[in-house]
C-alpha cells in the first residue's frame, strides 16, 4: 500500500486547511498552560505567624513580642510555627515587667500555634494554604496537592493513548477538554483540603490527555515540514502563552477561588472547535475505514482548493491492508523485541529526569529571589526562546545531539547556582532562567522523536507510556522544591545531576532523523536498526530530504 503522505502529497503543507488544524489545536493547548502551573498561585503559602486572640489580656508590648524570632536566611525572623506561652505572658504584662529588659525573652517557655495562625496578604489575598491551614505540622499537604495533581496528570497519560488509540484522537480530544474544564470549576466549590485535592487530580488527567492527543493528532495530520514547527512553536508555544497568562491572572485576582473561576473560562471556548476539527485520517485508514478517511482528505482538498485525484485509494490497496486493521495493540507491544524494548526503556528513563528537571525549576520560581509573579512570568517567557531553539535544531540537527546538548546546558548551569555569592541575587535567578531554558527546549523535543520512533498502530501508545514516565518525574518534583526548605541549594545539585546524568543516556539512543514515519511494525524495526548498521537508508539516502524540514512559515 502506498505510504498515507504519498496518498495526501496533492493537498501540499502548508494550505488554508493545514493553517486551520494547526492554529486551532494549538489554541485549544492555552487552558493546559493554565492548569498544569496553577498551584504556583493556589498554593502558595504566604508568610504567616501565630495569632493572638483579641482576649489575651497582653499589653501591646507584651503582644508585639510574643513570637519568637529564628534564624531563617541568614536573617532573625518572627517563627512561622511557635509563640510564647500566652498564659505566661498575661500574668508577666499583669506584673507590669516590660519584655527585654525585665525579662529575658529566649528563657520563657513556648507553644504551638493553638489559635491558628496570621497571614500576610502583601502577595495572596487567600491560597488554599491561609483557607485550610496547611502549615507547620501540615505544610507536607501541599506539595501533597501539586504531586496529586501530577499523579492525574499520570493516570492520563496512561489512558489516553490507549482511549485515543481505540476511539479515535477527536473523541477523546473533546471529552478530556471538557473533563479539565468541568472539574476545574467544581474545585471553585470545594470546602476541605480533601475535596480540593482530588477534583485537582482529575484535572490533571484530563489535562495531560488533552495536550497528549491534540499533540498526536496535528502531527498526524500535518505534513512532516509543518509538523516540526507544529510540535515546538505550535502547541508547546501555545502552552507557553497559557504558562504565561497565568501569572498575570494572579498578579490581578489574589483569591483562589476567583483566580480558578477565570483561568476555566477559557476551556468554554473550545467548544465550537467540535465542528472545525476533524478526526485523523491516518487513524481511520489504520482502523480500515477508508470512507471516512476519504471525506476529510476530500474536504481538505476543497478547502485549499485543490483538485483531488478521482480515485484516492483503490480496492486492492484496501485489500492489501486487511491484515493490519484487523491488528490491535496492546501496551506489551512496545517491549515485543529486544530493540524496541531497549529503545522503549531508555525513552521512558529520558522522560522521567528531563520532567524532574522542567518541574522542579518551574515550580521552585516564588522561593526565588524578587517577586513571585515576575519570577513566574519569566519562568514563562523563555520557554518561547527555548521552542524556538529547539525547532531550529529539529530542522537541521541529528536528534540525538540536539537533546543530548539542551541537557547538558540546562543540568550544568544549574549546578554552578551553588557558586554564586548570596548577595548576587540577579544572577541566581539568571542562572535558574537559562537552566529552565535548556531543560525546556530537551523537554519539546522529546515529543517528536517518540512520533519518529513508532508506527501508527502504536504511536499514540508509545507517547502515552513514555509521558507516564516523564509524570511520573514531576509528581516527585514537588518534594525536589521542598527540600529547599532545609537547603537551597540541595534540590538545585540534585535536579542538575540528574540532567546532566540523562543528556549522557540520550547519546546511545538511535537516530530517527531523516526518516519518514513509520506505518507499522516492520518499519519501526529499519528505523531502529539504523543505530546498529543494519539495512538502512542514512541520512542521505533518505527519501526525505533534510530539506523538507524548512517550513512554508
Amino acid at each position: 500500500m502506498r505510504d498515507y503522505e504519498e496518498v495526501t502529497a496533492f493537498l501540499g503543507e502548508w494550505g488554508r486547511f493545514q493553517r486551520i488544524v494547526f492554529f486551532l489545536l494549538s489554541a485549544s493547548i492555552i487552558p493546559n498552560g493554565f492548569n498544569g502551573m496553577s498551584a504556583v498561585f493556589l498554593a502558595g503559602t504566604p508568610e504567616h505567624r501565630c495569632a493572638v486572640p483579641p482576649g489575651a489580656n497582653l499589653s501591646a508590648e507584651w503582644r508585639n513580642a510574643s513570637i519568637p524570632l529564628e534564624p531563617r536566611g541568614g536573617h532573625a525572623e518572627p517563627s512561622r510555627c511557635r509563640r510564647y506561652r500566652l498564659d505566661v505572658l498575661a500574668n508577666l504584662s499583669a506584673l507590669g515587667l516590660r519584655p527585654g529588659s525585665d525579662v529575658r525573652l529566649e528563657e520563657l517557655e513556648q507553644e504551638p500555634c493553638l489559635d491558628g495562625w496570621e497571614y500576610s496578604r502583601d502577595v495572596y489575598r487567600s491560597t488554599i494554604v491561609s483557607e485550610w491551614n496547611l502549615v507547620c505540622d501540615d505544610d507536607w499537604k501541599v506539595p501533597l496537592t501539586t504531586s496529586l495533581f501530577f499523579v492525574g496528570v499520570l493516570i492520563g497519560s496512561f489512558i489516553s493513548g490507549q482511549l485515543s488509540d481505540r476511539f479515535g484522537r477527536k473523541r477523546i480530544l473533546f471529552l478530556t477538554m471538557a473533563v479539565q474544564t468541568g472539574f476545574s470549576f467544581l474545585q471553585i466549590f470545594s470546602t476541605s483540603w480533601e475535596m480540593f485535592t482530588v477534583l485537582f487530580l482529575i484535572v490533571g488527567m484530563g489535562q495531560i490527555s488533552n495536550y497528549v492527543v491534540a499533540f498526536i493528532l496535528g502531527t498526524e495530520i500535518l505534513g512532516k515540514s509543518v509538523r516540526i514547527i507544529f510540535s515546538t512553536l505550535g502547541v508547546c508555544t501555545f502552552f507557553a502563552i497559557g504558562y504565561m497568562l497565568l501569572p498575570l491572572f494572579a498578579y490581578f485576582i489574589r483569591d483562589w477561588q476567583m483566580l480558578l473561576l477565570a483561568l476555566t473560562f477559557p476551556g468554554l471556548l473550545c467548544v465550537p472547535l467540535w465542528w472545525i476539527i476533524p478526526e485523523s485520517p491516518r487513524w481511520l485508514i489504520s482502523q480500515g475505514r477508508y470512507k471516512e478517511a476519504e471525506v476529510i482528505i476530500r474536504k481538505a482538498a476543497k478547502i485549499n482548493n485543490t483538485p483531488a485525484p478521482a480515485v484516492l485509494f483503490d480496492t486492492e490497496e484496501m485489500q492489501d491492508s486487511k491484515p493490519q486493521q484487523q491488528q490491535k495493540a496492546i501496551l506489551l507491544d512496545l517491549f515485543r523485541t529486544r530493540n524496541i524494548a531497549t529503545i522503549t526503556i531508555m525513552s521512558l528513563l529520558l522522560w522521567f529526569f528531563t520532567s524532574v528537571g522542567y518541574f522542579g525549576l518551574s515550580l521552585n520560581t516564588p522561593n526565588l529571589h524578587g517577586d513571585a509573579y515576575i519570577n513566574c512570568f519569566l519562568s514563562a517567557v523563555i520557554e518561547v526562546p527555548a521552542y524556538v531553539i529547539a525547532w531550529l535544531l529539529l530542522r537541521s540537527l541529528p536528534r540525538r545531539y540536539s537533546i543530548s546538548s539542551t541537557l547538558f546546558l540546562g543540568g550544568g548551569v544549574v549546578l554552578f547556582i551553588k557558586l554564586v555569592p548570596t548577595d548576587l541575587h540577579v544572577l541566581s535567578v539568571c542562572l535558574v532562567m537559562l537552566g529552565k531554558f535548556g531543560v525546556t527546549a530537551a523537554f519539546s523535543m522529546l515529543y517528536v522523536y517518540d512520533v519518529e520512533l513508532y508506527p501508527t498502530l502504536v504511536r499514540n501508545m508509545a507517547v502515552g507510556a513514555t509521558s507516564t514516565a516523564s509524570r511520573l518525574g514531576s509528581i516527585i518534583a514537588p518534594y525536589f522544591v521542598y527540600l529547599g526548605a532545609y537547603d537551597r541549594y540541595l534540590p538545585y545539585i540534585i535536579m542538575g545531576s540528574l540532567t546532566v546524568l540523562i543528556g549522557i543516556l540520550t547519546l546511545f539512543l538511535p537516530e530517527s532523523y531523516g526518516n519518514a514515519l513509520p506505518e507499522n511494525f516492520e518499519q519501526m524495526l529499519k528505523v531502529k536498526c539504523f543505530r546498529n548498521g543494519q539495512k538502512t537508508n542514512g541520512i542521505k539516502n533518505s527519501k526525505e530530504s533534510p530539506e523538507t524540514l524548512i517550513t512554508p512559515l
